[in-house]
């Protein structure tokens, strides 16, 4: 028998041994990356690559399913219709990618390498009384009443240079919240250094047209105003505690153009505290938080009512009908699904259209062919019949106990002309000052006929719902300098001046700024909802 020699089984002994060290290293490499995975995915930088690489959730109905960046063209189709300020203009949403792919740095970036302080307006600007600045936190509470407890005076060490300060009235801050008495829609404008809760380049749902800075407007001002009631203070918006109201429930934006500016504007205000998960399909936009399962929808109605392109009596087909005594039915579908409604309308009656009523054409704006007709109604009567319409149908409706919020008409600010016959307002960067605000005929009596019909249909509420009024249309008549104006694409080679001729740049006074004004809304929203489901 031929044993083995001494070299060859030591040889032997060694590759266990060898072997043994390879498994230990891998093992503990593969420890180490299970680790790492988890505490990536559970930092909000994972929340957010989640997020994209997830698309839309599987969990939506398949008959419902469409791919994310189909969703994306799908609801935006809408929006290319209603841009009343240039037909031709064709945007594209950034919901599909990140906002760095297409959006160049913020002018503050450069502004904040240099290290230059953002501008200080006078104390003549916009606020006529006294102010007392105090201080400000993101996560300020509140769900705290009018007898909430005095600040600590210690706590406004820091800022007492500011206070004393008789350059710019700073913020604002009264030793209470917002009680449920306090009429949060007459006070003023004031200056805010803590500046917005976002940029443009951490909220990834920003639509370009409304991407001021990314579209290289140079002045930053307009973010840092803050709206402040007469009676008290409206907190700075709060993403958790606004999530936390609405753990289990559904918010809806349903309207036009300027409800999309508004629900973008709440994602990004919630982006901060969570990367949301995409369940949108083709019907709606659905954006869902986890922790608290709470969704945001947003669902297009340019009138509200239902509108029809069939031809009826001298109307041909192709000519969009309004039938005014019928809810979009949509709308009436969804309804029963949604816990908050956000309503935003009445732009879209400067377009071409036909109005009905019981299946008799009694008007139309930008068409009415047979001169040898009386027309009945005209768009701004239209649009109230409108909403008392889409508003009774809501507070009749069986199936729904949710909470409606009519947030009022959004006043645009051209200025000498309309938004096709060269209206502008290029160059407005503040807020209009007390005494300055020029009353515009055609806001007055839209508000007026949205708040007539909003009064009408209250009174018939035969269901739990409730319906609130958020009346902005007074306190934004102020924001002039909100607007995108010129700086609603990044074309390096956009007009931002008026020509030799005088005449403006194209340009976009309707929708506004992110960050910017339309923030505010969503303040209000927050504090509408906190009063209701906190009984405060």
């Amino acid at each position: 028998m031929v044993l083995a020699s001494p070299k060859s089984s030591s040889q032997m002994a060694a590759f266990p041994k060898a072997l043994s060290a390879i498994a230990v290293s891998v093992g503990g490499l593969a420890v180490f990356l299970i680790i790492a995975s988890m505490l990536l995915l559970s930092h909000p930088i994972g929340l957010r690559v989640q997020g994209y690489f997830n698309g839309v959730d599987s969990s939506t109905k398949a008959d419902l399913e469409v791919p994310f960046a189909n969703q994306t063209t799908a609801d935006h189709s809408h929006d290319n219709n209603i841009e009343l300020f240039d037909k031709e203009a064709t945007y594209k949403s950034s919901l599909e990618v990140p906002v760095t792919a297409h959006a160049p740095p913020r002018v503050s970036e450069y502004k904040e390498a240099e290290n230059k302080p953002k501008p200080v307006p006078p104390v003549s600007s916009v606020v006529p009384e006294k102010r007392v600045v105090g201080k400000d936190n993101v996560n300020d509470k509140v769900d705290e009443d009018v007898t909430s407890t005095p600040v600590n005076e210690s706590e406004n060490s820091t800022s007492s240079a500011t206070t004393e300060s008789p350059s710019f009235p700073g913020r604002a801050h009264n030793t209470s919240s917002v009680g449920s008495s306090c009429d949060l829609y007459h006070g003023s404008w004031f200056y805010d250094p803590l500046g917005p809760l976002y940029t443009n380049n951490t909220c990834p749902v920003l639509t370009q047209m409304q991407n001021c800075q990314g579209n290289g407007r140079p002045d930053m001002e307009y973010e840092n105003w803050r709206w402040k009631p007469s009676q008290c203070e409206l907190p700075r918006f709060d993403p958790k505690k606004f999530l936390e109201l609405m753990r289990g429930k559904t918010l809806a934006f349903i309207g036009d153009s300027v409800a999309r500016n508004q629900m973008e504007s709440l994602l990004c205000l919630l982006w901060q505290a969570e990367a949301p998960k995409n369940r949108g399909n083709r019907r709606m936009q659905r954006w869902f938080f986890r922790s608290t399962s709470t969704m945001i929808v947003r669902m297009w109605s340019s009138w509200l009512v239902q509108p029809t392109s069939e031809p009826i009596d001298f109307a041909p087909e192709g000519v969009t009908k309004l039938h005014l005594d019928s809810p979009d039915k949509d709308i009436m579908e969804f309804l029963p699904g949604f816990d908050v409604v956000v309503l935003s309308s009445g732009h879209w009656f400067a377009k071409q259209s036909v109005y009905v009523l019981n299946n008799e054409i009694v008007g139309g704006q930008l068409w009415w062919p047979d001169k040898s007709r009386p027309m009945k109604i005209n768009n701004i009567e239209a649009f109230g019949i409108s909403v008392e319409t889409i508003l009774t149908a809501i507070v009749l409706h069986p199936n729904y106990t949710g909470l409606t919020i009519m947030r009022s008409y959004s006043p645009d600010h051209y200025e000498g002309g309309a938004w096709n016959t060269g209206g502008s307002c290029t160059g407005k960067v503040r807020p209009l000052a007390v005494g300055e605000l020029v009353e515009n005929g055609f806001t007055n009596i839209m508000h007026e006929k949205q708040v007539t019909g909003f009064n009408h249909a209250v009174g018939k509420t035969t269901n739990n719902s409730k319906m609130r009024l958020m009346d902005i249309t007074e306190a934004f008549g102020y924001r002039h300098d909100g607007h995108p104006g010129p700086y609603r694409s990044p074309d390096p080679n956009k007009i931002t001046k008026r020509g030799a001729d005088g005449r403006p740049p194209p340009q976009d006074c309707l929708h506004w700024c992110m960050p910017g004004p339309v923030d505010t809304w969503n303040e209000l929203v927050l504090e509408i909802i906190r009063r209701e489901f906190e009984g405060k």
